[in-house]
């Protein structure tokens, strides 16, 4: 029978956060949705609409985070050994492309306005309007990429900042329509709108970009440094070297694997006790949020010049250098020991 895995008091808490964030940002996004929609029936402007159809676009996109935020905090089972959490990828994805689905549906209604400019009626009452609506995202957008990283949800960092693009698309049409008001000039209501799609569609496409490196499992070097630098910070003699570090994130979990050498002659047991003292340090680090897979391979005679274990009775060659344990060393594999092993040295 398939054991599921207890889920722990940082995970549940990590889980309730972002339940509560991105159950405020449909919240509010549907307020703000409402508050736009009856500033461009004030005024007719299409960079108010402009900022209306994007706000569908976040309320769309929350909708569908909430419900990957539920489905990515599902523990793991036979038929997916490593989790849920990949669907916060395909969700960052299908906001972007959302994002980018608005920036056209703003350039086809800006042109008009461009070319043949109207006046805008009742421009005061709207402008305050979308002031408050900006306000209110700014704050629910911080908030969102705050909580984000905390948590490591891309989910709701893509969803914050798609918020912060609606306060830039928002600030961008107070200016305009300012400059309306105060010089007469109307055609810039249009000009406005559509220098908003371009600033959308910028960051559509890079949440897209984030989406498929995290599909297909790009290297993070930032994920492997933060995981070089544990290892290094509580290394230990008997700990040989390592190599082949790979890492990469599914949500809120890390999947770590690497190869650890231990002197040839200890027993299974100390082996796997050696094992296990660093899958817990690393776990510790990570908050028990992170799966671990350590091979052990036995140390051979060309390892003695790096090896700090000592007394060792199989030893060949003094010690005369250590490799530092930097990601862009260990991510590769066992070192050529004829040589100068790569990356910088510990001299002994």
């Amino acid at each position: 029978m398939h054991r599921i895995k207890p889920v722990s008091y940082s995970e549940s808490m990590n889980l309730k956060r972002r339940l509560i964030a991105i159950s405020a940002s449909l919240a509010i996004g549907l307020g703000l949705m409402a508050v736009k929609f009856f500033a461009f029936w004030l005024t007719g402007s299409a960079a108010i609409l402009s900022d209306a159809l994007e706000s569908i676009i976040n309320v769309v996109a929350a909708s569908f985070a909430l419900g990957s935020v539920i489905f990515a905090a599902k523990s793991p089972d036979p038929t997916h050994p490593y989790g849920h959490g990949k669907i916060e990828f395909f969700s960052a994805g299908f906001e972007g492309a959302l994002i980018i689905a608005a920036a056209a549906g703003i350039f086809y209604q800006a042109w008009p306005r461009l070319l043949h400019p109207q006046g805008i009626p009742r421009l005061e009452s709207g402008l305050a309007l979308i002031l408050g609506a900006a306000l209110v995202n700014l704050a629910l957008g911080l908030s969102l990429v705050m909580v984000g990283k905390r948590t490591h949800s891309l989910i709701l960092i893509a969803d914050g900042k798609h918020v912060l693009t609606d306060v830039y698309t928002t600030g961008g049409v107070l200016v305009g329509l300012l400059a309306v008001k105060f010089t007469g000039a109307n055609w810039l209501d249009g000009a406005v709108a559509i220098l908003v799609g371009l600033n959308i569609l910028v960051t559509g496409v890079r949440l897209m970009r984030q989406a498929c490196a995290g599909l297909m499992d790009t290297s993070d070097p930032g994920l492997l440094e933060e995981i070089s630098r544990v290892i290094a910070r509580h290394r230990k003699d008997i700990w040989i070297d390592l190599h082949q570090l790979r890492a990469r994130r599914a949500g809120s979990r890390v999947l770590i694997d690497f190869h650890l050498i231990l002197p040839r002659d200890l027993l299974l047991e100390e082996s796997h006790r050696e094992i296990k003292e660093l899958e817990m340090i690393l776990n510790g680090h990570f908050a028990g949020q992170a799966d671990i897979l350590i091979h052990a391979d036995p140390c051979e005679e060309p390892e003695c010049p790096i090896c700090g274990y000592d007394p060792c009775e199989h030893r060949r060659a003094d010690t005369t250098m250590q490799r530092l344990w930097r990601h862009e060393v260990i991510t590769h594999g066992p070192p050529d020991k004829s040589s100068s092993p790569p990356g910088e040295k510990n001299p002994k």
